[in-house]
């Protein structure tokens, strides 16, 4: 195996990044971040990982997925605040106030669709991946990339309109 203290020096910026994305929260993202290494670490015992950031980023997506699936399961949404990364460029007050308003309600949203569609939407909408590094991180077919991301975007786009008619046009862009 690696040098296990240097890929976790080298890739928990990323780790995390991807966690917080989609847990707009501090404490949440750390969390999620711990468990990724853990799970990779097992895993590399296991296999040799020819990819370690493809690896990584996939099991931080779905340990935020999890985390996500069971705060709703709960009913509690977590921290608001930090959702800064999610909202556009613009300096105005009020995009930067809806954008984190619409990150907050993907988040409630997400785990509402399946498993696959949420992973796929995650590493395209949030980790700005293209089809075809999603499709080798997933050991998928590029189309079936698309499909996913569709029925995503369809599924996110009916439970957004139910919930917060004004955000409809956001989730298919």
């Amino acid at each position: 195996m690696e040098d296990w203290a240097d890929i976790v020096r080298q890739h928990s910026p990323a780790v995390w990044k991807t966690a917080y994305r989609l847990l707009g929260n501090h404490a949440d993202a750390a969390d999620c971040a711990q468990d990724t290494f853990v799970t990779a670490l097992e895993y590399a015992r296991r296999r040799t990982v020819r990819q370690w950031p493809a690896l990584l980023r996939r099991i931080a997506t779905c340990r935020a997925l999890d985390q996500l699936r069971e705060r709703f399961r709960r009913g509690t949404q977590g921290d608001v605040a930090g959702c800064e990364n999610l909202a556009s460029g613009s300096p105005d007050p009020v995009q930067h106030a809806e954008a984190g308003e619409l990150a907050e309600l993907l988040r409630r949203l997400l785990p509402q669709i399946p498993e696959k569609q949420a992973e796929v939407f995650a590493l395209r909408q949030l980790e700005e991946l293209t089809y075809e590094e999603i499709a080798g991180q997933l050991g998928i077919d590029v189309n079936a990339v698309g499909v996913l991301l569709h029925r995503a975007r369809g599924r996110l786009a009916e439970l957004l309109a139910a919930a917060a008619p004004q955000w409809n046009s956001e989730v298919h862009g």
